[in-house]
């Protein structure tokens, strides 16, 4: 009876899936689970935003790109600047490499000489000397070869010590352009991320807002700005020097190329890029940088600008293009913008530099 009691009080054993059904059963399972994980974090975490809401992100966004993009070009001129020290510390060691080698030569070839002379005592030498005069005018020869001997070999040690000094700059210098090459992959990095995050915002608008973005962002940096002719804008002036008019002649040259970051020509630009380039169409060289180009000048006032006059926008001299009178300049806006006129009322004025 009490094994009958315990056997009707026992659950019913439940059926398990098997085969195809229990790994259908288990997918199903494992695919609800993701998704209300991912749909539950994405409702925390990133709500909806509103079209004005993405368009200001993605302004910042490009922003940003622009500031990162500025650092990838300094980095990258220090890189640039840190392989040339490195060449030419290896160029010269390797020029002492071949002097060492060279007064070593001479060097063990006197001495080999002077061990197979040195074999008879002196006094013997000259006992034997059929020309006793001759022999005392080599032995005077001798002395100062040996003093000369001994210069060699105090040149050949100030050489080694010289070439083991110049190879550990050398060293150190390798470790200094390790460091700016991991510097320069870092903002790389910081471009490619900001850039890629300001697409994913754009993919969440529709065509028409996306159109509407793009329409009210080229009239921030003053739409278009490609004439046909190319001519000069009304209520400009002349550039002052010939310099200034050929920088001016480049950039009216790159309207209508399009924005790349890190790029200075020919056939692409970023903000920096194109001034440096202008210029050095002119015969002058820039810096990389707009926080580098701003100091290779004079400082000017917004009131004394000049066509050729490069200014500068935003608190941290993150964007920069050439003045070309009139109140407006030529400029390598952002990505998707290719380079333009626009008037320098559009941004936060940071100040101005005249070259020359």
């Amino acid at each position: 009876m009490a094994a009958h009691r315990e056997a009707a009080h026992r659950k019913p054993r439940q059926r398990l899936f098997t085969g195809p059904a229990a790994r259908r059963a288990a997918t199903l399972a494992l695919a609800g689970a993701a998704a209300a994980t991912v749909l539950d974090g994405a409702a925390q975490a990133n709500p909806r935003l509103t079209p004005a809401q993405v368009e200001a992100k993605v302004d910042r966004l490009y922003h940003d790109a622009e500031v990162a993009t500025e650092e990838y070009n300094g980095a990258k001129e220090r890189s640039a600047e840190a392989e040339r020290s490195l060449d030419a510390l290896r160029d010269e060691a390797a020029r002492g490499t071949e002097r060492l080698n060279a007064a070593r030569e001479a060097l063990g070839a006197f001495a080999a000489a002077q061990y197979r002379s040195a074999g008879i005592d002196p006094a013997v030498r000259l006992a034997l000397s059929s020309d006793p005069d001759q022999y005392l005018e080599r032995a005077s020869f001798e002395d100062r070869a040996g003093d000369r001997q001994a210069g060699a070999l105090n040149g050949v040690r100030r050489q080694a010590a010289d070439l083991a000094r110049l190879r550990a700059r050398a060293q150190d210098e390798l470790a200094v352009l390790a460091a700016r090459r991991a510097d320069l992959e870092q903002h790389k990095d910081a471009v490619r991320t900001k850039l890629a995050d300001a697409r994913r915002l754009l993919a969440t608008l529709t065509a028409a807002q996306r159109a509407d973005y793009e329409r009210s962002a080229d009239a921030a940096h003053g739409g278009s700005g490609v004439r046909a002719d190319r001519g000069t804008p009304r209520g400009s002036v002349a550039a002052p020097n010939a310099r200034a008019a050929q920088a001016v002649a480049f950039a009216y040259g790159a309207l209508g190329k399009p924005y790349v970051w890190g790029a200075s020509g020919p056939a692409s630009f970023d903000c920096s890029g194109l001034t440096q380039a202008a210029w050095r169409a002119a015969g002058i060289s820039l810096p990389r940088t707009t926080y580098t180009q701003i100091n290779a000048g004079r400082r000017v006032a917004r009131s004394e600008l000049v066509p050729g006059d490069l200014v500068f926008f935003y608190s941290g001299v993150t964007h920069v293009g050439l003045y070309i009178g009139g109140g407006q300049m030529i400029h390598a806006p952002r990505p998707g913008a290719p380079v333009r006129i626009a008037p320098i009322s559009q941004m936060p004025f940071a100040g101005a530099t005249r070259v020359a």
